[in-house]
């Protein structure tokens, strides 16, 4: 056997493995270069994409045809409650915000540095008929918050002026002269100045035992709370809805309430002025009418006088 023969076979085998193995060691890491050079791009794109499809928050409009949505201004059922050691101190005004106007509780920028709570009271005397102020069951309505610092740390340990985390609670005088406490509602908002609507509840859940309002009373008053701020702002309300038990929206009814007193008091006021111009009209007249007849007699006066001296000069020749 040809022993020179077979081990230069074997050899010339052996040197063709390694060379196909380097070559195929090669086209593998080409090909991962290549993988991971399209990959690459493809991610920045998604992520720049991404982040260009964020877009402010928008408010919502009233589904409901019974809510209070401020588009005709009137808040004359609302006031800042600022008088309690931890109020917030503000004032209320109606705003448009995207064009939908809503209720705002304009802080005067010291709420976060005080840890104050921004406090609004509605009177529901002044919105329903008394019947129905005593079927309320629930009342929902949407909550914002804005950005007027730059004060919120996000978890990088940025300041950004975005409202963050937004929440609070709310209460209501019942009958009996109590205090009815509802549960939370939360919200947030951590990339824009301008909060979405955090949608709240308050159920009187005691109503069976009592602790509700009734037909009797002439303030029936709710609270929406704001609490634990992240960042100086202000506090939005918009689409009030008032629910009977049956889960039904009450009709509002403003004319029954202070809306019609401040036209009734605005009418009296004409009235009034109408009356106190009547009289001084009269006045004026019954002056010049006394002054005139004063006027007459004293013209007839003369007259007789010059009368008489003329007769005297006339006796006298």
């Amino acid at each position: 056997m040809d022993y020179k023969k077979i081990l230069a076979s074997a050899m010339a085998l052996t040197l063709a493995a390694a060379f196909t193995g380097c070559g195929e060691k090669e086209s593998s890491s080409e090909k991962t270069e290549v993988t991971t050079a399209s990959t690459e791009p493809s991610t920045v794109e998604a992520t720049e994409a991404t982040t260009e499809e964020l877009e402010p928050p928008k408010p919502v409009e009233a589904s409901d045809p019974n809510a209070i949505t401020f588009d005709d201004g009137d808040f004359s059922f609302a006031s800042p409650k600022t008088g309690d050691d931890d109020s917030a101190q503000g004032t209320l005004e109606v705003v448009e915000v995207q064009g939908n106007k809503m209720l705002r509780f304009t802080d005067d920028g010291k709420n976060h540095a005080n840890g104050t709570v921004q406090k609004i009271q509605i009177d529901a005397v002044k919105l329903l008929s008394h019947e129905n102020v005593a079927k309320v069951r629930s009342i929902q309505f949407d909550v914002y918050a804005d950005a007027t610092a730059s004060e919120f740390k996000n978890d990088d340990g940025e300041l950004l002026k975005a409202p963050g985390w937004i929440g609070g609670g709310g209460g209501a005088n019942v009958a009996g002269d109590k205090w009815y406490q509802f549960g939370e509602w939360s919200g947030g908002e951590y990339n824009f100045d301008m909060s979405g609507a955090a949608h709240a509840e308050f159920k009187f859940v005691l109503a069976a035992g009592g602790q509700c309002w009734d037909e009797t009373m002439e303030e029936a008053v709710f609270l929406i709370m704001r609490w634990g701020a992240q960042n100086e702002g202000n506090m939005y309300v918009d689409n009030i809805v008032f629910y009977d038990e049956d889960g039904k929206s009450l009709p509002i009814e403003k004319s029954t309430s202070g809306e019609a007193v401040a036209d009734a008091s605005e009418a009296v006021a004409d009235t009034s002025q109408a009356a106190d111009t009547d009289a001084i009209d009269k006045a004026v007249d019954d002056g010049l009418a006394a002054a005139q007849a004063a006027l007459d007699k004293a013209q007839a006066q003369a007259d007789d006088a010059i009368a008489e001296a003329s007769s005297m000069i006339a006796d006298s020749h």
